[in-house]
Parts: C-alpha cells; structure tokens; sequence
C-alpha cells in the first residue's frame, strides 16, 4: 500500500498517510458525532459533538500509529529494515524488508503491536474511570471511554489467528516452531486468513440483512480484503519456498539494454521498441541507473507528442526505482518487487548498473526450481 503522502520519520522510519485513511477518519467522526454522542449524551451544542468526534479520530489514528511503531522499532532490533509505514483504509502496515531469522524473532515483531494496542486500552478505561470517579459525565468522559474500547477490539481483533492479521504472524511462529517449515507455517495461516474472511462475510450479510445497518457491509468489505490478503500471503510462501536460497545475481538478466534519459519518445519507437525483444529499458548516466521506461509508459504517450517528449518525461524516477544487489537472496527482492508498478528492479554494484530483474525472470526461476530445487544458503 503506496503513501499518498509522508508525514515524516519516527524512530528513524518514513511514516506516511495513503488517501483511504480518510475514508475511515470520516466515518468514525461522524459515527460518533452524528449518533454515538448525541445518543448518550443528548442537548449538547452541535459543535461539541463534531468536536469530540474529531478529537476522538484523531487520537484513534494516533493509536494506530503507535501500534505500527511498534512493529517496526521491534524488527529493527531484531535485525529487519523497515521500508515505512502508512496508515490506510484498513488501518496501517510496516512495510519489513526480508523475514524474520526465527520464531522467536516472529513472535516479538507480531505480537508488540496487539501489546501496545491493549496497553493503550487500558491506559484509556484508567482515565475513563479517574473521569467517571471525579463526576465527569459528558462528552470528554465518553471519548474517553471509547478509546479504551477501540483500543481493546482492536488488539482482540488482531490476535485472531488468521493472516495477515498479527494473530496470523503469531500462529505462523507457532507452526514454525513446532515444525520447523516457514513456508509450511506460511501456508497454514494463510489459509487460517482464508478461512476468517469468508466467517466475516458470512456474518457481515447476515447483519445487514437482519437490519443492522451499514456496519454489517464494512464486516464484510474486510472479511473480503482478508480473503485477498490471505490468498495472496499464500502464493508468496509457496513462491519464496520455491526460491529458497536462490540470489538475484542468478536470475537477472545480465548487462541489459539502456538508453539516455534524454532520448526522445519517437526515437525510442524508431529505433528500440523494434529492434529489442525487452519491454522494460533502463535509462543510465555514467552507467548509474537514473530510470526505467516500460513499453505501457511509451504506450501513453500521443503519437504527435513523442518527438518533443523525453523518456526522462515518462519514465519511472530514480528515487522511485526498485534497486537489488546480486548477492542479495531473491525471497528478500520479492516484496518490494511486487509493490513496483513497473514490476522490475535493476541491479546494481556500487553505483553501477549490471543486470535487470523482470517478472519472466523470477517465473523461469521458478520453473528451474520445480526441476532442479536449489540448495538452501
């Protein structure tokens, strides 16, 4: 999930926001402002409900942030990189490079998040009832009161072992421990996941149906995104067994094609599209890697505009460019790979570019795997 935009570093890691997250601040905000509150707290002025409402989102949010923080401070110190963290419609994710070396480095990283998430319930109800012990009985105690709660349900709901959820991550070290097979224990939450989707969606109609409103719909939206979620957690596994102990050195393709960023679109189409069999082409300065233009990117360009449009105009920027060393193991490529939308990483030693890795790359490497499996590093 890509940050629509980033809010800068905590403990050292990029934090950003994606779009969908407003979606989410909204509905609770007006949850709460239009019903909740004037419900249990009615003849207040209708801008202390929008404002308790407001303030009560925003510290949810900020909860959520600290729930992720967590996740990353954690795999930091167990050894993993964290590429950043966004929050998004369906709350947030670290976004880890790499896996963790062992169960036990699994079960710290998964389960701090539910930690931290039940700590802040708890420090929530505590207030809740300093507030309700000293006579508070408006609008602060109630936003009070529902931050202890979502703050609970949120840690029950993400201990539930299913993938991707952090219960799904704590049942994998379980297996994983117990059989020693990650990419078994891969398989088994996932599945796990698979199975609470469909119970979400099951549960989700049955409520909407029965009358309960629009709540019954979001249950099933997520039970639907885990099944998503679960299905694709399983090809992963069963693509990174697969490609054990496999290096990207070995896959690339070697010294590939480049051209100038300062080319021209007509002279791609002239003079490359044609005469080279590749649909991905790296644009180099001094042989350092400086973008990437893909045939879908030339494709969008209108045929009277090509002459005086610079690949450079259209191609995938430096600072967006998925970059791979050729010692570096394949499982590990494979995650910020699938979060490219070129689909491709180039490979570099030092600064120099020396290979490309391209979908059909990975999709031979597998197929040599499942005739000649490779020995594990």
């Amino acid at each position: 999930m890509r940050a629509s935009f980033r809010l800068g570093r905590i403990a050292g890691v990029p934090v950003g926001v994606n779009w969908s997250v407003l979606v989410i601040f909204v509905l609770i905000a007006w949850l709460l402002s239009a019903n909740q509150f004037p419900r249990s707290y009615p003849d207040r002025p209708g801008w202390a409900y929008l404002l308790a409402g407001l303030a009560a989102a925003v510290v949810f949010f900020v909860g959520l942030l600290a729930h992720e923080v967590s996740h990353a401070v954690v795999a930091k110190r167990n050894g993993l990189q964290v590429e950043g963290i966004t929050l998004w419609l369906f709350g947030g994710v670290a976004e880890l490079r790499g896996e963790p070396a062992d169960p036990g480095a699994e079960l710290r990283i998964s389960g701090v998040g539910p930690l931290v998430s039940l700590l802040l319930g708890v420090f929530f109800g505590a207030i809740a009832v300093l507030l309700a012990l000293a006579g508070q009985e408006g609008l602060l105690l109630g936003s009070v009161s529902w931050l202890a709660g979502i703050n609970v349900l949120l840690a029950v709901f993400n201990i539930l072992p299913a993938a991707p959820l952090d219960g799904g991550r704590l049942l994998r070290a379980a297996v994983w421990k117990a059989t020693g097979d990650r990419a078994r224990a891969s398989v088994v939450a996932a599945r796990a996941g698979w199975v609470l989707g469909v119970l979400l969606i099951g549960l989700g109609i049955w409520q909407f149906l029965a009358g309960y409103g629009v709540g019954g719909l979001w249950l099933a939206l997520i039970g639907w995104f885990l099944i998503g979620a679960a299905g694709m957690e399983e090809r992963q596994a069963r693509l990174g067994s697969a490609l054990t102990g496999v290096r990207v050195g070995e896959v690339m393709t070697p010294q590939p094609q480049t051209a100038s960023a300062e080319m021209t679109v007509a002279d791609f189409v002239d003079h490359y599209l044609f005469a080279y069999r590749h649909t991905a082409l790296p644009l180099t300065e001094d042989g350092r890697p400086v973008g990437l233009v893909t045939l879908d990117r030339v494709r969008g360009v209108p045929a009277d505009r090509r002459a005086a449009t610079t690949l450079a105009e259209v191609a995938c920027r430096a600072d967006d460019l998925v970059l791979a060393r050729p010692e570096e193991q394949l499982n590990d490529l494979l995650p910020r790979l699938g979060e490219c939308s070129d689909g491709r990483a180039l490979v570099v030693t030092g600064d120099q570019l020396v290979g490309i890795v391209s979908p059909s790359d990975i999709s031979r490497a597998v197929q040599r795997s499942t005739l000649h499996p490779h020995p594990t590093r």
